[in-house]
């Protein structure tokens, strides 16, 4: 059987089983967790790039329709936090290098690349360039996902009582169909404009400023319906988890061991950055974690939409950490790299 056809129907089994179970978001966690175990088992699994990309469309969208005047408004505000951004960044960065390099006795690029918390097909490529282990990258960063992942439900559960079987949005059938249209222009066109204008994030940033101009401007008025937002979650949960497959045990011994020790510390960085800022009363603390946390955009951007949080104020600062990690890790590694050691 084709990988791909596996993939999808582990995914689905793991949606299934969540379902059954009651365990929270189940189509963002159960084919994450489904796809790890079947991908550990040595089952061949593949994600689809084209769909995974073409759902990244749908939160980009999601985000930009819930732009008003008065959120653009709310966004000079931000300014204290954003500037905190490049500061955490920094301190996953240095903190990231020794931890692998010293610690676990990576190479300089390998290490450097695999604590910068940027994403993952930017930094594999920073890290291929650079000399790095690309198995180990992908590894490292496809564990640092998962982990924030997984970690912040309990978190957003346990401390703010957080209600993660709200519904994602209203049904299909209840939108007209001229904004189901409007929403699919914004995704399809925003998305290969930006592509080809070399955006980073395309899939997501295209789509949410076309969606953005167009709700500011009144002309949409909904965001995507809950059976889109649920296909969005389960294509990203499927692609999370078949990143494992073809991993050894002397891989999950060292690289996958060595990336959760990192994501203990990430986490811990995390609190103590957002416990800090709601200490100052610079920002509410459920957006803070939401927004400091080092996971995947694309992920974040869905727990932020389930949970009900400031959109504007999430998406913001990780666009922000996007661009500093792209810009930055490249000039930071001629900087900081060994002496003996020559990145190309």
């Amino acid at each position: 059987m084709n990988a791909r056809v596996i993939t999808f129907c582990v995914a689905g089994l793991g949606v299934a089983a969540f379902k059954f179970l009651h365990l929270p978001l189940p189509w963002l966690l159960g084919p994450i967790f489904a796809c790890l175990a079947a991908a550990l088992t040595g089952i061949p699994m593949r994600g689809i790039k084209v769909i995974n990309d073409a759902m990244r469309t749908i939160l980009g969208v999601a985000v930009g329709a819930t732009f008003t005047t008065a959120l653009l408004g709310s966004m000079v505000g931000m300014w204290p936090t954003l500037l905190l951004i490049p500061v955490m960044t920094a301190c996953i960065g240095l903190l990231g290098l020794a931890y692998f390099h010293k610690l676990w006795g990576f190479d300089f690029a390998t290490s450097y690349y695999g604590a910068m918390p940027g994403g993952l097909q930017d930094m594999l490529v920073f890290g291929e360039e650079a000399g790095g282990d690309v198995r180990a990258l992908s590894l490292i960063h496809a564990t640092r996902v998962m982990v924030i992942v997984v970690a912040l439900p309990i978190l957003l559960t346990w401390i703010w009582d957080a209600d993660l079987s709200n519904q994602p949005g209203v049904p299909a059938a209840t939108l007209p169909w001229q904004q189901l249209a409007l929403m699919v222009f914004c995704g399809l066109a925003g998305w290969q404009v930006a592509k080809r204008l070399g955006m980073f994030g395309a899939s997501i940033l295209g789509p949410l400023l076309f969606s953005a101009i167009l709700a500011l401007a009144g002309v949409l008025e909904h965001r995507p319906p809950a059976e889109a937002i649920w296909a969005a979650q389960f294509f990203i949960g499927m692609s999370v988890g078949s990143k494992y497959a073809g991993v050894t045990m002397a891989e999950v011994r060292r690289v996958v061991t060595a990336a959760l020790g990192f994501c203990g510390l990430l986490l811990v960085l995390t609190v103590v950055f957002a416990e800090g800022i709601h200490l100052a009363n610079l920002a509410p603390a459920r957006e803070t974690v939401l927004a400091f946390a080092p996971g995947g955009q694309a992920e974040l951007t869905v727990l932020a939409l389930i949970v009900g949080a400031d959109m504007a104020f999430v998406v913001a600062h990780h666009v922000l950490r996007i661009f500093v990690v792209i810009l930055g890790a490249p000039i930071f590694a001629r900087l900081f790299r060994a002496p003996k050691e020559i990145i190309k």
